[in-house]
Order: structure tokens, then sequence, then C-alpha cells
């Protein structure tokens, strides 16, 4: 895909070539209409694992200790936490891809721990997951690839 943006089951994914910490990541493509990946399924799951990248994921316990949360505020509900994580307690409050050869794949880290990091912009207007067209904000979904408005 153009930009380096790749489509999947509703949603285009791009994986940044920069490092940055947790907040940097999120607040790169904020602004875009992206956001750090969230984890719905475990097809998403084997999707991202195949950048073979440790990068950051939209999953933080920062609010309270213990209880993980997506971006959007939902709750993890399916783990793919490697074998002894999240371990780091009080002091690792987000969480990356480490393990990429295994399904289960995550570690919490610090926050401010520079890591490359992959978000998710999803495709709201996509009636089908094959069909693209422009949106209403003139935003270009995908058959140009052109994901955000286009400056004058």
């Amino acid at each position: 895909a153009k930009g380096g943006w790749e489509y999947f089951s509703g949603s285009f994914y791009y994986k940044s070539s920069a490092a940055k910490t947790w907040q940097e990541s999120r607040d790169a493509y904020l602004q875009k209409g992206a956001d750090l990946v969230i984890v719905n399924s475990k097809e998403e799951q084997d999707f991202i694992i195949k950048f073979k990248n440790e990068m950051w994921i939209g999953l933080t316990d920062s609010e309270t200790e213990g209880t993980w949360k997506w971006v959007d505020g939902t709750p993890l509900n399916e783990s793919y936490c490697n074998s002894g994580e999240p371990n780091g307690g009080k002091v690792e409050n987000c969480l990356e891809i480490r393990y990429f050869d295994s399904e289960n794949s995550w570690n919490d880290l610090s926050c401010s721990n520079s890591r490359n990091w992959i978000c998710e912009l999803k495709d709201y207007n996509s009636p089908s997951k094959t069909t693209r067209q422009k949106t209403n904000n003139d935003k270009y979904i995908a058959d140009t690839i052109e994901i955000f408005p286009k400056t004058t």
C-alpha cells in the first residue's frame, strides 16, 4: 500500500520506522485519525506479529495498576502476553510486541522506553472489506490510498 499503510480486515495499519516513547507514538498519528493498534482477534494478532519487530501496541495500565485498557478505553478481554508477562508492576505500564516468534508475544515495558509502533486506522466508511470510497470529510480511503485530508 502507498505510504507504508497495509490494509487488513477493515483497518489500515502503519508500522513505524522510527522509535518513540509510547505517548509520542500515539501522538504521531492521532491528528490523522489513527491510534496505536487495538488487537480484537487472533487473526489481527497473527497479522501484526508478522512484522517481526518490537513495537508499541495500544494497551496500558497507567490509569490503574493491573487494569489493562486499550487506547479507546475498552478493557482487555483477550491477552496475548508472553509467559510470566506482564511482570513490571508500577514501572512498566505499556505493552509492546516483543516475542514475535510466538502468538503470545506481548511484554510490558516502561512507557518512556523508545520503540517502533504500529497504528491502526479503522475504515468505518467501507461497507465491505473490498469496497473503498471517498468519505464525507474529504479523506480518501484507498483506491488512491490517500488516507489523510488533502492540503491545499
